[in-house]
Parts: C-alpha cells; structure tokens; sequence
C-alpha cells in the first residue's frame, strides 16, 4: 500500500511540474502517462541509477556533488525516452524538473513515512 501510495505522489507531482511550468520544464500528454512516467522512474532509480552513480562518482567528487544534478536529469531523460507521452524540453529544463520532482517527492515520502 505504501509503495502505491508513493507511485501517486510521484505521478502526482509529475504531472503538477509539467501542469504548471506550462509545458516549459517538462511536457506530459495526461495523467496516465504521468502514472506511468513515476512507475518507469522507480525502476530506473532502483535499477539503472545506481550504476550511473558508481560510474559518475570521479567526476561527481571533482565537480563537489554538483554532477548529481546531472544523473537527475539524465534519468528524466530515460524516462521522457522510454514513456510515450512524456517529452523533455531541453537539458536545463528537464534538470530543473528533476530538481523540483526529487525534491517535493522527497518532501512528501518523509511526510507519508513519518505516520
């Protein structure tokens, strides 16, 4: 039940950013693709991030943790890639989507682990 409730608030606050950027940070065609953009992005963070991470790591030291906002982004992109209906406008945008998305679906798992 947890997981799913998470799934939401990632689809959630997936499609709020596309919604209220205007289609200027990141563009979602409907609320179905938003669920399944936050499902494909749970896999890739479990799956495909990880690797990245380790691969990154020399220049995430050198650039003092600031190349993770880069793997944000290039997981977005994935995503954009691999689910129809969701589309990236370009690099900066789509890193200050990942920001924004990380961040408040950050925010709102500590508020639903927390009961």
């Amino acid at each position: 039940m947890n997981f799913i409730l998470r799934m939401l608030v990632s689809a959630a606050v997936i499609f709020g950013v596309a919604y209220l950027s205007g289609g200027w940070l990141l563009q979602v065609e409907s609320p179905v693709a938003a669920v399944w953009a936050a499902v494909v992005l749970a896999v890739v963070n479990a799956f495909v991030r990880p690797v990245v991470k380790i691969l990154s790591l020399p220049i995430t030291i050198l650039t003092l943790g600031l190349f993770a906002l880069v793997v944000n982004a290039l997981m977005i992109y994935l995503v954009a890639w691999i689910v129809p209906g969701v589309d990236t406008t370009g690099f900066l945008p789509t890193m200050i989507a990942a920001v924004i998305i990380s961040a408040v679906t950050s925010l709102f798992t500590a508020a639903i682990d927390r009961d």
